[in-house]
């Protein structure tokens, strides 16, 4: 059983990418309305477990989005 909820995770990934951009460039947060790095919302799927890799490519590119096809990389896949 997961230790984290998907909701979880992404709430992670955005408080620690958010400070790392203020403390890299604190300039940015002037710029930002309301002073905040990511918006509230965000959109996760799963593939199931009878996805793989092949089926994960042609979703992506059946979305039109071929360039985003390298950021699979970073799952190991």
């Amino acid at each position: 059983m997961p230790k984290y909820s998907g909701g979880q995770v992404i709430k992670i990934i955005k408080s620690i990418s958010g400070k790392r951009v203020f403390e890299d460039a604190p300039e940015v947060k002037e710029e930002l309305w309301g002073g905040e790095f990511w918006t509230d919302g965000y959109y996760m799927a799963t593939i199931s477990g009878k996805g793989n890799k092949q089926v994960i490519e042609k979703y992506i590119k059946s979305q039109g989005r071929e360039k985003d096809l390298e950021q699979l990389r970073l799952f190991d896949l």
